[in-house]
């Protein structure tokens, strides 16, 4: 009897699960437990920090309102930190859009040993972090850069005071911005070559029968098709760039004298590093509006293009 009523039972609920108004909210449901576990509530739990005196040892604190916001604008080190981080997010990404153009239009060419190559030119996005930036520490250190060992032998700088990669404010940040863009640019390759891929080849052959070649063609077709997906490469590189904190910390910890500071690195040395957790927590929150507004202007642009 248990089994015949239970048969029905279980049939309705093979059919409510076959209607998409029950199929579609239960395929969703996990990806959205997943991310309000792991982004949503740490994220309530920074806003609630970041309107505290919390400090470490405790994640309570009593009530000041916008004080952690007013009082870290005007510190100096915080200004200097939120003007690295928009500086050297344009500068690495500006490196890494036209780096990837020029790659990916060699790479989509036939040619002996390209597979070999595009492993080559992605291993920089395959390595840890950690690991290959520590490469860099050893690249940039001031007694045994290999890069002043280069420069020397061509005479290039002065033998007995060669540029001190990681302990001059402009060297190190341009330092930074290097490793940045080595970093992300295989992964920005890999997008620009997929936008490539997807021209149509009778898009190209109606180019050609038109007499537009070279320039005019990268210009007047290739440009447009792959602006779309640039803007997607574009987008994933800012975020990327301005919420990483690694590069920072392994070659300078912010030095020379708060020089080469950024936004995550200072909210880690302010609420980690000093134990001030509402001021650590307003500071990383000043990121986020920033970063938002790029996400939804980039991808009304990339949609606009994509219409038009």
């Amino acid at each position: 009897m248990e089994t015949a009523a239970g048969y029905p039972r279980r049939k309705r609920r093979r059919d409510l699960l076959e209607q998409r108004r029950f199929l579609g909210p239960a395929l969703l449901s996990p990806a959205i437990i997943f991310i309000v576990l792991l982004v949503g509530a740490p994220l309530g739990l920074s806003i609630y920090l970041s309107l505290t005196d919390a400090t470490a040892g405790s994640l309570t604190g009593d009530f000041i309102g916008l004080d952690n916001f007013t009082s870290q604008w005007s510190d100096p080190n915080f200004r200097t930190a939120f003007r690295n981080t928009i500086v050297f997010t344009l500068l690495a990404n500006a490196i890494i859009v036209v780096g990837a153009s020029i790659l990916a239009h060699f790479l989509i060419r036939p040619f002996r040993g390209k597979w070999f190559l595009r492993f080559l030119i992605l291993l920089p996005w395959a390595a840890p972090v950690a690991l290959s930036t520590i490469g860099f520490l050893w690249i940039f250190d001031s007694l045994f850069s290999v890069v002043n060992w280069v420069l020397k032998s061509l005479s290039l700088v002065d033998t007995f005071n060669p540029p001190q990669w990681l302990g001059d404010p402009t060297l190190a940040l341009a330092a930074i911005t290097t490793v940045h863009a080595w970093r992300l640019l295989p992964f920005a390759t890999v997008i620009m070559i997929a936008g490539l891929a997807s021209i149509p080849t009778e898009v190209n052959d109606a180019a050609r029968v038109d007499g537009a070649t070279g320039l005019k063609k990268l210009w007047y077709v290739t440009l447009p098709l792959q602006l779309p997906i640039a803007t997607i490469a574009v987008l994933f590189g800012i975020v990327f760039t301005a919420t990483d904190m690694a590069v920072v910390y392994i070659l300078t910890r912010g030095g020379p004298f708060n020089s080469t500071q950024t936004l995550p690195m200072w909210a880690f040395q302010t609420g980690i590093g000093s134990g001030s957790l509402g001021a650590g927590a307003a500071i990383a929150l000043y990121l986020l509006p920033v970063l938002a507004l790029v996400t939804v202007l980039m991808l009304v642009f990339a949609r606009r293009v994509e219409v038009t």
